[in-house]
This record gives structure tokens, C-alpha cells and sequence, in this order.
């Protein structure tokens, strides 16, 4: 494989051209932004020769010119907003165009007064020492080149800000749109969520391609992403801050365009007695890199992992977790279920760490794969790190494919093939999707699973 660190000098040739730009914000910020840069130089692109991306290539991403995104004109994206997911659920929502606020399209109608919700530029200029104590602080640049590379271009994205005891009733979807056309952009949405302490929220966000179209388009065989117009990165970081006994429940949903690189990371913090669920759904992309962390740093806090990944065609899609339980009396749980099919590939790394002052942990960790296709191929790798002496731990993967019986069985009550196989497809996955606690967000999952797998319409929940 060729090196790909000399196609970093693209991006240092970039953040020069914007040096300008982003001295207008807060020295703290222009501080982080230098030594981010910094480390992404000394860095360079992971290559397949670390182990953590022994199983995924980024050469195809690390080769392409990007230059930023531009937001564009909101209007022009007006109508093909109301045919996209997570759109029209009766939540209040932030809308992002190519990584930029776009206000006319967002909507905060219902969120309590007390909740600081907006764009994190705006934040950044008017000033909150919330910001200074909280953001580049759990995402760790120093060790991933792809998080070093976000932060020096950290301009644009969320600021949510939950105070104390508030509870919000109804959830609050974040929507990054890209519209891919002309050459290959690049965006670098930031988000930062800060629940205070006995707050409770539920946040939906959702990373939508407009070549997608309702109710959801599979990656396309025949596209080369390096060398079609459509080819675009979105290079994500989440940092998501869970105070004393707050409780959160966070679903990301990514169906990127057929031609797109994602790469995002998403970290979590969690404090004493808090309550996090996390839901990951990922559709599209044609390469695609998810991690996500979570550090239990109060005792007796609860974390719950949910994924579910689907591939098709050539599609790549790169999952790593971590679980950190650094404090006693926590516990965890872990689904993770991957469908692939054509030639598609998957990577499954899920890590628990127990550290040694971690006792009375609680931690399950499971990763299920259904192959639908012989050219199919998972890497699973699930693995426990224990320091401690007192803790019930468990870890373990499957590989399988759909039951011949089975199938056999729904012929026989007159079930075409196709049919048969996508009904047990869809039940293997809806064992994540019925765990999602908000019902529109569930129905909507459900429907377009349905409508992928060929599983035919089915009963609305109760």
C-alpha cells in the first residue's frame, strides 16, 4: 500500500490559506487550533501498518485534494429537505449545509428557555466559559490524526448547553446535509453537548447525502469516490459531557451519499450516577470510520451501546468502540449487528477497559453478523482489558448466515425467497432498532429497513 502521509501537506496549505479567518476567535481557541495542526503534522494519515486501522485503508481519502465546503444557497435545498430522514419529526432541530448553520431552516420552537442551543461559531464569538472548560477536552487529538485534523479546522457546528435540572421533553435533532457537486469538499462539523447535572434530553443526530433518496439508496458498485464529482469527506467530532445523575439518550444516523468518505469520532464523558444510551445506525458512505468512546469517570454511572451497520455493493464501514470504566459500582451494555452483503466489508473493534480502582463493574459486550452474500467479510474483534479483580465481564461475537429451514419454512406458507430471507433479515436487525425510545424515530428505522430488505409493510407499534 502506498504511504499516505505526504498528502497531508493539502490541508497544511489550507489552514494557512485560513489563518486569517481564524484569528478573529478566542486566543484559547486559536491555541488549540495550532497545536492540533501541530500533531496532525507529526501524525500524518494512519496507514494500515497501525493496528488500530490494520482492516480499513484511508489512502483513498488521504489522496484527495478536498477543498472546504461551502454552505451554498438554503433555498436551494428547501424541497429536498422535506423528502429527507429525520426531517419532519416534531422535534426542534439545527440544520447544517456542507458543515454551515443554516438558521432559516432551523427551528428551537419548544426547547426550554434556560437550553443553549445554536451554532458553535456564533458561541465562540460571543464567548461562555462553558466552552472553555469543555471543548478539544475528551476527544483526544494527540493520538488520532483524523480528530487533530478537525480540531485545527474547528470553526463551525453544535453548542448545546442543558443547565441543571432541566428536562427536555421533546428531542433535539442535529442535521448535517451535504450537497456534493463540483470537486471533492471537505467538512469538519464540530458538536458539543454539555448536559448539567439531573438534566434529561434526547438528541438525534442524523448525517444525510443529498444524492439520497427516500427511503434509503444503498451505496452504488460502479462509483469510484476518488474520481466522481459526488466524492466528499465529512470528518466528524461529537463531545458529549453527562453531568451528576444526568440522563441522556444520543442516536447518530449516517446515510452519506453513495460516493462519500465519514470518518467521526464521538466521546463521551459521564459523571457519578448518570444514565447514557447511545443508538448507531449506519447506512451509507462508501467509506466509512465510526468511533466511539465512552469514559465512565463517576461512580455508579450506566452506559448502553446499541449498533447496527448495513452494507452492500463495495461499501466499507469501520466500527471501533471503547468502554472505559475507570470508577466502581458502573455497568455497561453493548449490541452491536452488522448485515452486509455484495462485496461490501465491515470491522467490528469493541474494547472494554476495567481499570484497577473499577470494582463491582458490570460490563456485556456482543457483536452479531449476518452475511447475506459468499464475497461478505466481517473482522470482529471483541476484547476486555481487566485491571480488577472484582467485576462480571463478558465479550463475545457471531457470524452467521440466514437459516436455510428458515427460509424453507416461509416458502412453504407461500413466501417468495427474496421475501422470506428479507422478513428474518429484518428481524435479526429490529432487535436494535425496538431498543430506540422515541417512537417516530423508531417507525421511520423500521420502515426503511423494511423498504431495503424487501420485507413487505409491517405493523406500526402499539
Amino acid at each position: 500500500m502506498t504511504e499516505v502521509k505526504e498528502y497531508q501537506d493539502v490541508y497544511l496549505a489550507s489552514f494557512a490559506r485560513r489563518e486569517k479567518e481564524f484569528a478573529a476567535g478566542p486566543s484559547w481557541v486559536r491555541e488549540i487550533r495550532r497545536a492540533a495542526l501541530q500533531r496532525f503534522a507529526e501524525l500524518g494519515f494512519p496507514t494500515t501498518h497501525d493496528e488500530e486501522w490494520k482492516h480499513t485503508s484511508v489512502e483513498r481519502i488521504a489522496s484527495v485534494p478536498f477543498e472546504p465546503a461551502q454552505a451554498g444557497p438554503a433555498g436551494a435545498i428547501i424541497d429536498a429537505l422535506k423528502g429527507l430522514p429525520l426531517c419532519g419529526l416534531d422535534c426542534s432541530r439545527l440544520v447544517f449545509l456542507n458543515g454551515h448553520y443554516q438558521r432559516e431552516l432551523s427551528s428551537l420552537t419548544g426547547l426550554p428557555k434556560e437550553v443553549r442551543a445554536g451554532s458553535l461559531a456564533e458561541a465562540l464569538a460571543n464567548g461562555s466559559p462553558a466552552l472553555e472548560q469543555h471543548l478539544a477536552r475528551y476527544a483526544d487529538f494527540q493520538n488520532h490524526a483524523f480528530v487533530a485534523l478537525n480540531t485545527a479546522f474547528l470553526n463551525d457546528g453544535v453548542f448545546l448547553e442543558i443547565p441543571r435540572g432541566s428536562i427536555v421533553q421533546k428531542p433535539i435533532v442535529l442535521l448535517f446535509i451535504s450537497a456534493a457537486s463540483g470537486p471533492p469538499t471537505v467538512s469538519h462539523p464540530r458538536t458539543l453537548v454539555i448536559a448539567g447535572r439531573e438534566s434529561q434530553a434526547t438528541l438525534i443526530e442524523g448525517y444525510i447525502g443529498l444524492d439520497v433518496a427516500p427511503p434509503f439508496r444503498a451505496a452504488d458498485a460502479e462509483l469510484e469516490p476518488a474520481a466522481t464529482s459526488d466524492a466528499y469527506l465529512t470528518n466528524a467530532v461529537t463531545e458529549i459531557v453527562a453531568g451528576e445523575g444526568a440522563v441522556l439518550e444520543y442516536a447518530k444516523f449516517q446515510q452519506e451519499g453513495r460516493a462519500a468518505f465519514h470518518v467521526a469520532t464521538v466521546q463521551v464523558r459521564q459523571e457519578r450516577s448518570s444514565n447514557v444510551s447511545t443508538y448507531s445506525f449506519a447506512l451509507g458512505g462508501a467509506l466509512v470510520r465510526e468511533e466511539l468512546g465512552t469514559l465512565l469517570a463517576g461512580e455508579g454511572a450506566e452506559a448502553a451501546l446499541h449498533g447496527l451497520y448495513m452494507t452492500t455493493d463495495r461499501q466499507h464501514v469501520d466500527n471501533h468502540t471503547t468502554m472505559d470504566h475507570a470508577m466502581p459500582h458502573c455497568s455497561s451494555r453493548e449490541l452491536y449487528k452488522g448485515i452486509l452483503d455484495g462485496q461490501s466489508t465491515g470491522v467490528f473493534n469493541g474494547r472494554v477497559i476495567v481499570r484497577k480502582d473499577a470494582q463491582k463493574t458490570d460490563s456485556k459486550q456482543g457483536n452479531k453478523n449476518l452475511l447475506l452474500s459468499e464475497d461478505a467479510v466481517i473482522n470482529t474483534k471483541p476484547q476486555l482489558e481487566i485491571f480488577a479483580d472484582d467485576v462480571k465481564c463478558t465479550h463475545g461475537a457471531t457470524i452467521g448466515q440466514v437459516d436455510p429451514e428458515a427460509i424453507f419454512y416461509l416458502r412453504s406458507r407461500g413466501m417468495a425467497r427474496d421475501q422470506a430471507r428479507g422478513l428474518l433479515t429484518f428481524a435479526f436487525a429490529n432487535e436494535v432498532i425496538e431498543r430506540v425510545k422515541y417512537k417516530p424515530m423508531r417507525d421511520r428505522l423500521k420502515a426503511a429497513l423494511r423498504a431495503r430488505l424487501g420485507a413487505g409493510p409491517g405493523k406500526e407499534d402499539a
